[in-house]
């Protein structure tokens, strides 16, 4: 019999000690606020404090050095903790995908109103725009944001190695820095892009679902070490996520979740944003706009499970832009299979060969 998140609580000082989950304002993190503002975590017997951090950087770092239990997390994550990347290898586990799609690629009024309507257009103002490098934004290179912005220059004919520059911005900075011009477009989650619409500072040129049908988001990060010994609550951690994800997917509740998100206070002013990402229409900031109803998929399509396709998208990613070789494809399936799975919350099991073989990987990327 499995245990109880009852029999695995983290007591200090005689007081039961709340899971801290770490997540950033984007509105995929939708399940995990609404759970906390329907108490769907107490519902399933857990206590959780939720802490809004800065970027994926301090998400990535806290994980590493268990200031956080568990964190709201870019999938990419996953595989690139695992290996080592920017980080010491780190046993973490993605038992839980918060979502499919949901980011967009939104470029700056000049470039609009320079013409660029698309990749292709783009290509052309990079070329007649000598001793110029266009910079765009992206949140993490280990990110499905990255990934999307690469495949979209790349599809256009841009190099995004030598044609432009891309540089790692937290979410929140994104609509700031493209109101200062200090980049020409980024590609971000919700609410971000519709903000930079309302406030007259860019346009969406494609989505998520657009580039990438199916890939999955965001998903629930935590280590091996703390499912060993919180595995109850992990469990009921998923079971109210999974709770809250069905609301969240119901085309009926979606002006409730926006409500409940902009109530929180972590997304500022920017209710009508919220609005428009999670409700629609999606302003594109053009004279069109885009049905919502598959922009974010919180729970169809079963979002919620890790599947091998969608760690398979992942690894291709990773070696599709550079951020490993080919030659450690077998290597890093190794890893993935052991990040990108439920089974260890079943049973989890130590791994001395695939550490070893990590840290060979990660000694080849120092």
């Amino acid at each position: 019999m499995l245990p109880t998140a009852q029999h695995s609580k983290t007591i200090l000082g005689g007081v039961v000690q709340p899971v801290r989950i770490g997540f950033q304002p984007l509105t995929d993190a939708a399940p995990l606020l609404v759970a906390r503002e329907l108490e769907l975590f107490a519902k399933h017997g857990v206590r959780v404090e939720l802490s809004c951090e800065v970027g994926w950087a301090t998400i990535r770092e806290k994980l590493l050095y268990g200031q956080l239990d568990a964190v709201h997390a870019i999938a990419g994550l996953a595989l690139a903790m695992r290996l080592g990347l920017s980080t010491p290898p780190c046993r973490v586990v993605a038992p839980f995908v918060f979502n499919l799609h949901g980011n967009a690629i939104t470029l700056s009024r000049d470039l609009f109103q320079r013409g660029v309507r698309d990749a292709a257009s783009l290509k052309k103002l990079i070329r007649s725009s000598a001793g110029r490098r266009f910079t765009f934004g992206t949140v993490s290179r280990y990110s499905s944001h990255y990934f999307l912005l690469r495949s979209w220059l790349t599809a256009g004919g841009i190099d995004p190695d030598r044609d432009v520059r891309i540089v790692v911005l937290p979410p929140t900075q994104m609509v700031g820095n493209l109101e200062a011009a200090l980049i020409d477009g980024c590609c971000v989650g919700e609410p971000w892009n519709s903000l930079a619409v309302a406030r007259g500072l860019g346009f969406i040129v494609a989505t998520s679902e657009q580039l990438a049908p199916g890939h999955p988001e965001k998903v629930l990060l935590t280590t091996e070490n703390f499912i060993e010994h919180h595995t109850g609550e992990v469990q009921a951690i998923i079971a109210a996520l999974r709770e809250a994800c069905a609301f969240c997917d119901a085309k009926e509740n979606r002006t409730e979740v926006a409500r409940l998100l902009a109530k929180t206070g972590y997304y500022g002013t920017h209710a009508e944003a919220l609005i428009r990402s999670l409700v629609g229409p999606l302003d594109l900031g053009t004279g069109e706009s885009l049905d919502v109803s598959s922009f974010h998929i919180f729970y169809r399509r079963e979002a919620n499970e890790p599947t091998p396709e969608r760690g398979h998208w992942l690894l291709d990613q990773f070696i599709t832009h550079g951020l490993i070789t080919p030659g450690e494809r077998a290597e890093a399936t190794e890893a993935m299979s052991h990040c990108w799975t439920t089974s260890s919350l079943l049973s989890p099991k130590p791994a001395a060969s695939a550490k070893q073989r990590i840290s060979k990987l990660k000694t080849a990327h120092a």
